[in-house]
């Protein structure tokens, strides 16, 4: 193993105190979780850290003073990493200032200008504090704009009626707004073609997750929603600020009718932007009501500004592409060295890759369970994915890397003498409804 260059316990980590929180916030939170992603579900309850206290840079500490590499990125918002000075201080000028006001604030306006300077299809910008927020704000003006009802999406895109009435848990949700929207197959564009009909306001999708785009379906997704009128929408909450500074857009030189950006852009402070055609967007200012209380909050647009100008000035999608790299194909290079290729691999995009199991290494959540149980003994949060930071160095690179030289063989192991279960110490990982390739509905051909 390289160097260890994370301070942990010296076995599997004590996680005393994190449990005593998680019975008092059972006491009086319902959920325990604000988003399922952080949550005992994800992390194996009983072996993992329940509670992080604090960060800094590529690194958290949890409640009981254990120290990780953080491969999570706080679900996505760290670009840069924790506690990262530039960002700081921006938002500790503007503290003395205030926070939010009773007047409009002027980085209002700075945000906005420099946002439509970096993302292709923003001829106006919309500010407000969360993905879900303007995604729905993106359904709504669409609907208004194309006087149509219908929604074709894919992806996750937050938990709205419009969007989650289609999941697992849509119980609240009334059956005529169910019946509005409708997935579709990612790449599938024949699919597309045959299901789009009139009653399309907008067709909605992550311009990738994890699988790449075949050569030419986003520009022939545009081409086919603009000869419909239904106006495409690109949700680039993790494409955003991170394969390119302009996002997916700009990566693969499509422009969309609408786009939606939030996690990456303000590394850590919520907030989230809505960019588009101007004459779409005009219909904000009268006919579309969407506004919040605390869009105009100043410590996240300063945090928006700084950090924004920080991915500009390093060139910080070059770096997570070049860093992801090293631990995507590093990965899949320790896995074949191993003989364990035949059961995981790492794909996706460098600056965001993912560890997936095949059906040969039997029950895949037993056996992320496993993997991550002893990733996490090894002063590793990890839950499958490689969401990378500025902050993630050559130095951290190489000790995960041979963290998985020394798991690898342990995993192929327990897959191969059928002990997986066994050597569990907390619960089985729990499946997340939003899979992108169980689709709850599919569109409906219309009749020649």
């Amino acid at each position: 193993m390289a160097k260890n260059i994370v301070g942990f316990n010296a076995d599997y980590p004590n996680i005393t105190q994190s449990l005593k929180m998680y019975k008092r916030g059972l006491k009086v939170q319902k959920p325990i979780t604000q988003t399922l992603a952080k949550g005992p579900g994800q992390f194996s309850l009983g072996a993992s850290p329940i509670y992080l206290k604090r960060g800094k840079g590529a690194r958290v500490w949890d409640l009981d003073g254990n120290e990780y590499l953080d491969y999570n990125a706080a679900i996505g918002p760290l670009s840069l990493g924790y506690c990262y000075p530039a960002v700081d201080n921006a938002i500790k000028k503007q503290l003395k200032d205030g926070i939010t006001f009773s007047l409009m604030h002027p980085l209002e306006v700075e945000v906005s200008e420099l946002i439509k300077s970096i993302i292709p299809n923003a001829e106006a910008v919309k500010i407000s504090k969360t993905g879900a927020d303007v995604c729905s704000a993106a359904v709504r003006v669409a609907r208004a704009f194309t006087k149509r009802d219908k929604i074709f999406c894919c992806g996750y895109h937050g938990w709205h009626d419009w969007y989650i009435g289609i999941t697992s848990r849509n119980l609240g949700i009334p059956e005529s707004t169910q019946n509005l929207t409708y997935t579709f197959e990612y790449n599938d564009i024949e699919s597309i073609k045959a299901s789009l009909d009139k009653d399309v306001a907008a067709l909605i999708l992550e311009p990738f997750i994890f699988e790449a785009p075949k050569p030419g379906f986003l520009k022939e997704l545009a081409a086919v929603c603009k000869a419909n009128g239904t106006l495409l929408i690109f949700d680039e909450m993790w494409t955003g600020f991170r394969v390119a500074i302009g996002g997916a857009q700009e990566y693969f030189d499509v422009k969309p009718d609408l786009a939606v950006y939030s996690k990456a852009c303000a590394n850590g402070m919520p907030i989230a932007f809505l960019t588009g055609r101007a004459d779409v967007m005009e219909l904000f200012n009268k006919e579309v009501f969407s506004y919040t209380t605390f869009g105009g909050e100043t410590l996240s647009l300063a945090a928006c500004k700084a950090t924004i100008n920080e991915l500009i000035k390093h060139n910080v999608p070059k770096y997570l592409d070049e860093k992801g790299a090293l631990l995507k194909d590093g990965y899949n290079s320790i896995a074949k060295k191993h003989g364990v290729d035949k059961y995981t691999k790492c794909f996706g995009y460098n600056c965001r890759s993912m560890v997936i199991f095949t059906p040969e290494a039997g029950n895949g959540l037993e056996v992320k369970t496993f993997m991550q149980q002893e990733m996490i003994k090894r002063g590793i949060l990890w839950a499958g994915f490689h969401n990378m930071c500025f902050s993630h160095s050559d130095e951290d690179i190489a000790y995960t890397l041979s963290v998985y030289e020394e798991v690898l063989p342990l995993l192929k192991e327990a897959i191969e003498s059928n002990t997986v279960a066994e050597k569990l110490r907390g619960k089985v990982l729990e499946a997340v409804f939003r899979k992108t390739t169980n689709y709850n509905i599919k569109p409906k051909l219309q009749p020649a």
